[in-house]
């Protein structure tokens, strides 16, 4: 899909820029013992371009590799929002066979490139047994993360991607696969046609809740609200979240990154059983970039309203 990994400068002294296709990737990889490569390019482009047409096209590639059966799928892309993809992956590709997607922090023709090592754990990793009824992964830095938990903390370490609640669930050791724990396949449980657009609004000290007020006259069909602490939001935001909830799902995130959305701890103004009462609907543990992918996705599968909070209510109670 293009990224870091398959970046390189085109002349001394530039920035560099997608270009390696994945058979040039695959190279990298070596020879591993009864583990056949097969490799072809989707895309080839940053990932901060992706649009949920990318999305579905390589959830479409990746369907269309197990069927033809492949025993697992690795996805190669940029890390700027390789956590979303991952998550997405998640949600559409509903097989038990391992779809593990990595990337790189460093450019491929820079000194100590991580791409060649990491893609090589991923491979690992897709052709182990192991991996199998996991949901889409993430390897990086020889660490195996679900999609659902991990995050990019880290703008430029080797070492950016954690799961600050649930930790990995499995290292690469002397390029052997060792899982510590387990958690069950996540699926959005439908097919997903075009997807429309929902915003992403994170709470700051003294918001007024003025961009909400304009999101559906800009095409907006949901929204995502990363509230403070547990889940709250300044008073004056409070009327404009009804207002929209009215109109379309609005959905109560955390922005501290770790931790659930509350439910029934505050009463105050602009509180979590507040929000709720009106209208509002819980993200639970979901952080607001995956809270928006559930909502989008599930948005993309259905016009019924009632259906599409049932199916993100269902990804949420399935991250407990």
């Amino acid at each position: 899909m293009g990224g870091t990994i398959a970046s390189v400068a085109p002349a001394p002294g530039a920035g560099v820029m997608p270009a390696l296709e994945a058979g040039d990737l695959a190279r990298a990889v070596g020879e591993l013992d009864g583990v056949e490569v097969s490799a072809r390019t989707v895309r080839l482009m940053p990932s901060a371009s992706f649009a949920f047409e990318d999305v579905l096209a390589l959830a479409h590639e990746v369907e269309t590799a197990l069927a033809e059966g492949a025993a697992g799928v690795v996805v190669t892309q940029g890390t700027d929002d390789l956590e979303e993809m991952a998550f997405a992956l998640d949600l559409l590709v509903d097989d038990l066979r391992p779809v593990v997607v990595t990337g790189a922090m460093r450019a491929a023709d820079a000194p100590g490139a991580d791409g060649p090592a990491n893609l090589r754990a991923a491979v690992l990793v897709a052709a182990s047994p192991q991996a199998r009824g996991l949901g889409a992964l993430v390897v990086m830095d020889d660490e195996v993360h679900a999609a659902r938990f991990v995050r990019k903390t880290h703008a430029s370490r080797p070492s950016a991607f954690t799961s600050p609640e649930a930790g990995p669930l499995g290292r690469l050791i002397e390029a052997e696969v060792r899982f510590v724990t387990r958690v069950a396949p996540l699926s959005l449980g439908a097919r997903v046609g075009a997807v429309p657009p929902v915003a992403l609004v994170r709470c700051a000290l003294g918001d007024d809740g003025r961009l909400v007020g304009v999101l559906l006259d800009q095409g907006y069909r949901g929204l995502v609200v990363e509230g403070m602490g547990g889940g709250h939001v300044p008073a004056p935001m409070v009327g404009p979240l009804e207002a929209l909830a009215r109109e379309v799902p609005v959905v109560l995130a955390t922005r501290t990154g770790s931790g659930s959305a509350l439910r029934h701890s505050y009463g105050f103004s602009g509180s979590e059983i507040d929000l709720l009462a009106r209208g509002v609907v819980s993200a639970g543990a979901l952080e607001g970039l995956k809270a928006r992918l559930a909502l989008a996705l599930a948005l993309g599968s259905s016009d019924d309203r009632a259906l599409v909070e049932a199916r993100f209510a269902a990804v949420v109670a399935a991250l407990g």
